[in-house]
């Protein structure tokens, strides 16, 4: 099986998922994965235990056109390198997750006769994705009316695969939070913007530190290119109640402590606030191609299963929205009833599932 696609965790650890589901139901299978160069499938793929190589694709530029020259000879260079991976490893299926690698591997597999598959995370397709789904065999989907970009015959709705640790966690809320040295009998919000952080989330914290009181607990995940401001702006203050970090290694022990999260919109994020059922706030970020993360958070506040808070109004009303639903103990049951609701449960078995299908039938 080759897998394709990266850039950002919300397509590396679904694919890395996937991986895993295949090898538990095959141990036998021959697993290889193709990233993009110097992006963070580079790393990630390896620590978990497969191997990776590489193409020198990078995304088009839709600011700078004339940058765009270069990223067409390196388009034209990786398809040539795909059509020899695919060549030398004579894969049975081919596996795209998304992200710029994924386009390349799965046109040249395709062009060979290997049998495709795409998963798509976010509520609306991706480029890559729409131009792939006409050769593909199945087509994985995490919300519903994906028919808009897809042939209907061939999606089957699987939700979005999750990183496995975040399932398995069997401390108690009350053992997570002391985890973070805070007191249990305090409600918990969490704010999570990724790896590298997110500055409308940080700016939002920073500029309502005044109205957070000690009756409410932080752990506020800044982000490593934030770090620095965050502790410089908590420093001029007295937050024993407030728990900043650049990166927060235990997540698992992070979603159990949390009575509300504020997040990015992000597809692996919405997955995993569903399935461990979490109530949320979503502000989506305003810097995705095609404005995905907005109509990924849509699709939860059409359910009344998350609030919506734009990224030009969070600084604003972010936390003071935060503040007063997490003191809301009936709407907190509520929308964590209406998200859990959303979950779709074992997504990458089913997907192993339908990979294993689709090799047999080829067989």
């Amino acid at each position: 099986m080759l897998v394709s696609g990266g850039g950002t965790g919300g397509h590396i650890f679904p694919a890395i998922s996937i991986a895993n589901a295949v090898k538990e139901k095959c141990p036998d299978a021959e697993i290889l994965f193709v990233g993009a160069e110097n992006r963070m499938e580079m790393e990630k793929v390896p620590a978990a235990g497969y191997k990776i190589v590489g193409l020198p694709v990078s995304g088009f530029s839709r600011r700078q056109i004339w940058k765009n020259f270069k990223v067409l000879y390196r388009l034209a260079k990786s398809i040539s390198r795909a059509k020899k991976i695919v060549k030398d490893f004579n894969p049975d299926i081919a596996v795209g997750v998304g992200g710029y690698a994924s386009g390349p591997t799965l046109w040249a597999a395709a062009c060979k006769g290997v049998p495709t598959l795409i998963q798509e995370q976010n509520s609306y397709a991706g480029v890559t994705n729409k131009l792939l789904a006409s050769k593909a065999v199945k087509i994985c989907v995490a919300y519903e009316n994906m028919e808009r970009f897809f042939p209907k015959e061939r999606i089957v709705m699987t939700g979005n695969p999750v990183r496995q640790a975040l399932q398995e966690v069997t401390c108690t809320r009350e053992e997570a939070v002391r985890f973070f040295d805070l007191d249990p009998a305090k409600k918990v919000i969490l704010i999570v913007g990724g790896s590298l952080g997110a500055r409308t989330l940080n700016q939002s914290v920073i500029a309502s530190l005044g109205e957070i009181s000690d009756e409410v607990q932080i752990i506020w995940q800044s982000g490593k290119y934030y770090d620095e401001s965050a502790r410089q702006a908590l420093a001029g203050g007295e937050y024993p109640h407030i728990k900043q970090m650049p990166f927060i290694s235990r997540m698992d022990m992070a979603y159990k402590a949390a009575d509300l999260v504020i997040s990015r919109a992000g597809a692996g994020s919405i997955s995993e606030l569903c399935l461990l059922g979490k109530p949320a706030i979503l502000v989506p970020s305003p810097n995705v191609a095609e404005d995905h993360q907005t109509k990924n958070a849509q699709a939860l506040l059409e359910k009344g299963a998350a609030l919506l808070i734009p990224d030009v109004e969070a600084v604003s009303r972010l936390m003071h929205t935060a503040l007063d639903i997490v003191r809301n103990d009936v709407l907190l049951v509520n929308m964590q009833q209406r998200i859990q609701a959303l979950a779709q449960r074992d997504s990458a078995a089913r997907i192993a599932d339908i990979i294993l299908e689709i090799v047999g039938e080829k067989a």
